[in-house]
């Protein structure tokens, strides 16, 4: 897989398929300015060649990974949403919206704290 697209069409279950277009073409409107790639099969976006955050997916859920510092940083958030998380994702229920809200609080964290990020993952 090379594209977005590719990976959206590998996706077999039409309803995880368009949860997962939705949830891209948000980011796409809200930041213009993040580039989408495909990384290890996954899709992920980024900004000056660094990280933001990347995707995938599962039967139960969809899996958010913006990396174990931005995850630390809205800990009190996603546990209040009622999300189960690890270090290093956030699991979307498929039966539950998507909490764009949360979406914009990881990445808004990640492009302020990466700003200056040379490496494509945090040191």
């Amino acid at each position: 897989m090379k594209t977005l697209d590719e990976y959206l069409a590998w996706i077999e279950n039409p309803s995880h398929r368009e949860r997962m277009e939705e949830i891209f073409n948000w980011i796409r409107d809200k930041y213009p300015n993040l580039q989408p790639t495909i990384k290890w099969n996954q899709p992920m976006f980024t900004d000056h060649g660094t990280f933001i955050i990347g995707f995938s997916i599962s039967k139960k859920h969809a899996a958010v990974a913006p990396e174990q510092e931005a995850i630390a940083h809205a800990k009190g958030d996603i546990e209040k949403a009622g999300y189960d998380c690890t270090e290093n994702i956030i699991r979307l229920p498929w039966d539950r919206p998507v909490p764009y809200a949360l979406l914009e609080k990881l990445i808004d964290f990640n492009l302020r704290d990466k700003a200056d990020c040379t490496t494509f993952w945090r040191k």
